[in-house]
């Protein structure tokens, strides 16, 4: 996996520290982190009704583009049927982003939100748990 590609699509998330530091779990969690934020920020965008064309497009295009990233981060082989219902996760929000951006409905939004806050929050537990287990 080339951190690069992940470096230059997220200048402006400044986590170029945590991407060089190979350290896959670490780099999975801030894309995590990120793309909820670009998420919850697009579903305000769109509750509000605002028209800021800018912003809207910058946080879809950023949420896609993380989605597309851990899609493409996924490995089949090694990871079996967690590896195929990750995919299937990032789908269905891939999915949602596509339909809050024609409909500008957000329900669906808001559930794939919840769902990878979800994934984001084991991730984060296996980080601690791996952390115990090098200290102990």
């Amino acid at each position: 996996m080339s951190t690069n590609k992940f470096i230059n699509a997220y200048k402006n998330a400044n986590r170029e520290a945590v991407a060089e530091s190979e350290d896959p779990q670490a780099l999975i969690m801030v894309l995590l982190d990120e793309l909820l934020r670009a998420m919850r920020a697009y579903v305000t965008i769109l509750e509000k009704e605002d028209d800021a064309k800018a912003r809207k497009n910058d946080n879809l295009t950023r949420s896609l583009t993380i989605i597309y990233g851990l899609q493409s981060c996924l490995n089949f082989e090694e990871g079996g049927e967690i590896a195929e219902n990750l995919f299937k996760l990032y789908e269905y929000s891939r999915v949602q982003l596509l339909d809050a951006s024609a409909t500008g409905e957000t329900v669906g939004m808001n559930a794939a939100i919840q769902a990878i806050s979800d994934i984001r929050e084991a991730w984060s537990m296996m980080n601690l748990d791996v952390q115990e287990q090098s200290v102990g």
